[in-house]
């Protein structure tokens, strides 16, 4: 079974160590040490975390009734406009999200660097890579 540091678990659940380290001082994760005496919390313990963290999110007034379940909040960071499409950058926590649209939707939306947006993906073929 693979173990993560706290560090690792933070980046994990997109919260800083010293959120990590106080779920697991709190019990809300199990923690155990390793030869060098970093804390670590296993993959299974870690991953049933991410799923309670990840629903957990309370759901903001406005938000929209979407069939789509992988909702992204972030900071968008690029746009870049062509005569008919356009390419928007998120940056939700540690993902970079890409976007192609058209130049029409961005316009619609106000889109612009620095606004928050929530990117949405929703995939019949979605591809793992084991890390």
């Amino acid at each position: 079974m693979q173990s993560y540091t706290i560090g690792q678990a933070a980046r994990l659940l997109g919260v800083s160590p010293d959120t990590a380290r106080r779920w697991a001082d709190a019990g809300r994760v199990a923690t155990h040490r390793d030869e060098a005496g970093r804390r670590l919390v296993d993959g299974r313990d870690l991953a049933a975390l991410c799923v309670e963290v990840g629903q957990g999110v309370p759901a903001e007034d406005d938000e929209p009734y979407t069939s789509a379940r992988n909702a992204f909040p972030g900071l968008i960071t690029a746009v870049k406009l062509g005569d008919v499409a356009a390419q928007v950058e998120i940056q939700a926590g540690p993902h970079r999200l890409v976007s192609l649209l058209t130049r029409e939707a961005v316009e619609e939306l106000g889109l612009e660097v620095g606004m928050q947006a929530t990117a949405r993906v929703k995939s019949t073929s979605v591809h793992i890579d084991r890390t």
